[in-house]
């Protein structure tokens, strides 16, 4: 899990924030794939916990997007 920041540019004061929502989407994603890949191979339990994570971090990044647009609109 690598966080990616964009370096500093300007003397206008303004910092970019570091980007996580798209790296855990793409994990989300990949743990999708990977039950819907179990489940149709006939591993129940690993895609049930597959599953199970990438619903997590699907709920883990639309909370810290929905955040991220609040304090992205209130800074404006």
């Amino acid at each position: 899990m690598a966080l990616r920041s964009q370096p500093f540019q300007g003397g206008s004061g303004n910092v970019q924030p570091l980007e996580q929502e798209p790296a855990m989407l793409s994990y989300a994603v990949v743990f999708l794939v990977v039950a819907l890949i179990a489940a149709v191979l006939g591993f129940g339990g690993i895609a049930a916990g597959a599953a199970g994570i990438a619903k997590i971090l699907f709920v883990v990044f639309l909370v810290l997007a929905v955040v991220s647009f609040i304090f992205g609109y209130r800074r404006r």
